[in-house]
């Protein structure tokens, strides 16, 4: 694997990692009733998940300019927790939402 593409990925998986880990503990404030904190987490977890999403874009414009990345294991892992970590950015802001709806 291409030395470049490999650091990318890992700073891919290291960004949205951190992202994922943020919505996940947003969740874990707000249930305990701390809406700040989790807004605070969120908000964290959005510029990782939006550094981490940057990168991905660039790899997708490389292959669309017919540069081609190959693909490798590395490169799937980072898409996969990309993907996890979008899932749990959606799911951290309905739980935030519910909690909210069910304090008021």
């Amino acid at each position: 694997m291409d030395e470049k593409l490999a650091e990318t990925c890992f700073r891919i998986i290291a960004e949205v990692g951190l992202a994922r880990s943020n919505f996940i503990d947003a969740i874990e404030a707000v249930k305990h009733g701390d809406e700040t904190e989790a807004q605070r987490l969120t908000k964290e977890g959005e510029e990782h998940f939006h550094t981490g999403h940057r990168m991905h874009s660039e790899l997708i414009q490389k292959e669309a300019k017919g540069e081609g990345v190959a693909m490798n294991l590395v490169l799937v892992h980072a898409e996969a927790i990309l993907l996890s970590a979008e899932a749990f950015k959606i799911i951290s802001q309905q739980f935030m939402d519910l909690y909210k709806e069910i304090r008021q």
